[in-house]
């Protein structure tokens, strides 16, 4: 048994930041030594436990044996459904993890921890700045944790509302109209999000329970109860009193079932983004500050595929595998659409932005292939992305703050003056490109062989993007690091110690994946195998 079995663990995990948070509010705001100490430390400790669940991962269990369950709120419903059994809506708190959420819980926590490191040299309202982090960081971690439809959606909600501060206050010229563009697409999408949570406990997130007062209905958003009662539409007969209603009146319709799909692929597709909802997200890389740019692109992009993930495909098998055409056209024109673009910049802010668009659609095709390797893949994808973007913006923001430019034709012949950063940036240059031996590699393989597998004419389109992605970031971190040197930047003092130790950090990762993969890949095999085990089960079923 886990000795981390018996204490609330995951509570812990995600009260760090708070309490990171809580100490900032004590500290006056003219101590920005104390002020970033305290905010470094509280995403360093993250760090610590999330390896620590990473390393005691029970494969066997899934993850089962780190489960946290806690009801909130409960409010009595008048319902005619049964005179045997009251009716409670129940506002629970419930954390787990699993095969799935775990190392894009490790993911979050090494990125943060990173750019708590790349923000130190923020001058402007620093104790504001980093009480928004932590914040930004306790909602994220509780999204990948979060097992209720509910406490998710406040998760979620808390990371749109950090980061609009963030993007708003400490961008760039443009920041207050990135911050309300930001604000209003994802908020559109957490409003389809949200609609699709309403209907889906109304519809499948009920259990019946024996209580000291009685047999109890229960409603709730949590995710074990409707997974399971849309996995399985006749379970409720064997729940208590369920004889009593004669039919199941909570049965989801086709109708409805495809309504919920829709809702969530475009809810979260915003947030992926998927192309048409991709616009906003070029401003925000353009427009925030470094520091919050890392945590985007390598985290909160993944936040779009993670729900639809979570809540889209596991929940909706059977529909998400009659869309899977659509699904892998989707993700060749992000793959295609976002490649050519990036090509075609000469700002290498937005070369990086388009080229997260090209990456996300890799994403959307191993979603597409509806097997175990292009599942994978995909997961794969997101973690390795989350950790080469992530250090790709961190050289980015340090060359800005160097020669206040990022724009490709100014910059040239870095690599004698900055030798240091000009090899990490070749390195992460080489992993965003799918060399063998770093995790770009692993994930782009995986994925087109899955896909390989059920749709070919696809898979053959795709080869397409991965040239385009050799060319343009072979074009860009070149023409930064060679070429013609500008006099202006002879002198450019290379990496300090706190921008070099966090890029060797992402770099460790990104080669550890590409050299080990099976660390990841055993991990996320245990979602994957019960993904496939469902999916199988509704192919038999139906």
């Amino acid at each position: 048994m886990s000795i981390l079995s018996d204490i609330p663990v995951l509570s812990i995990l995600l009260l760090l930041p708070v309490l990171g948070l809580l100490v900032l509010l004590l500290i006056p705001k003219n101590r920005h030594r104390a002020i970033t100490a305290v905010a470094v430390v509280a995403t360093l400790l993250p760090i610590v436990l999330s390896l620590w669940l990473y390393t005691d991962f029970d494969k066997q269990q899934g993850g089962a044996t780190y489960r946290e369950d806690a009801v909130w709120l409960e409010v009595p419903v008048n319902h005619d459904w049964t005179q045997e059994a009251d009716i409670i809506f129940s506002f629970d708190y419930s954390l787990g993890i699993d095969g799935l959420s775990l190392p894009l819980l490790l993911l979050t926590t090494v990125v943060t921890a990173m750019a708590a490191l790349a923000a130190i040299h923020v001058k402007k309202r620093r104790k504001a700045f980093y009480a928004w982090f932590l914040l930004l960081e306790a909602g994220m971690l509780g999204v990948f944790m979060a097992r209720d439809l509910f406490l998710f959606f406040i998760f979620f909600e808390i990371t749109l509302v950090a980061a609009y501060f963030l993007i708003g206050i400490w961008g760039y010229y443009n920041r207050e109209r990135t911050a309300n563009q930001f604000l209003i697409y994802n908020g559109i999408g957490s409003a389809l999000m949200l609609i699709a949570f309403v209907l889906l406990v109304n519809t499948a997130g009920f259990r019946m329970e024996e209580t000291a007062r009685g047999l109890e209905m229960i409603y709730s958003g949590s995710y074990a109860d409707i997974l399971r009662n849309l996995a399985d539409p006749n379970a409720w007969v064997n729940l208590p009193g369920a004889a009593a209603g004669g039919t199941n009146p909570f049965e989801m319709s086709g109708g409805m079932a495809w309504t919920i799909f829709v809702l969530l692929l475009i809810g979260f597709g915003i947030k992926l983004p998927i192309f048409p909802f991709h616009t906003w997200m070029l401003k925000v890389h353009a427009e925030a500050p470094p520091a919050v740019v890392m945590i985007h692109s390598g985290i909160l992009l993944k936040m779009g595929a993670y729900g639809f993930i979570r809540f889209g495909l596991l929940l909706f098998p059977e529909q998400a595998r009659e869309w899977a055409v659509a699904l892998a056209t989707l993700g060749l024109i992000n793959l295609l659409y976002g490649a050519v673009l990036a090509f075609r910049q000469t700002e290498f802010k937005l070369v990086l932005a388009y080229s997260s668009i090209s990456h996300m659609g890799i994403v959307l095709l191993g979603l597409a292939a509806f097997n175990e390797i292009g599942l994978q893949g995909a997961i794969v994808q997101l973690v390795s992305h989350g950790f080469i973007s992530a250090m790709l913006f961190l050289i980015v923001g340090s060359l800005y703050e160097r020669t206040g430019t990022t724009e490709l034709p100014a910059l040239g012949g870095l690599a004698r003056s900055m030798p240091f950063m000009s090899g990490m940036l070749l390195a992460a240059g080489l992993a965003s490109l799918g060399l063998p031996g770093l995790s770009g590699f692993v994930g782009e393989l995986l994925s087109l062989l899955g896909l390989f597998e059920t749709m070919r004419w696809v898979t053959a389109a795709a080869v397409l993007g991965i040239i385009l992605t050799a060319a343009y970031m072979l074009r860009s971190v070149l023409g930064i690091t060679f070429g013609e040197r500008r006099e202006e930047h002879a002198a450019l003092r290379d990496a300090r110690f706190v921008e070099a130790l966090p890029m060797i950090v992402l770099l460790a990762f990104i080669v550890l994946l590409g050299c080990y993969p099976s660390v990841l890949t055993d991990t996320v095999g245990v979602s994957v195998e019960g993904f496939m085990d469902q999916l199988f089960a509704t192919r038999s079923g139906g």
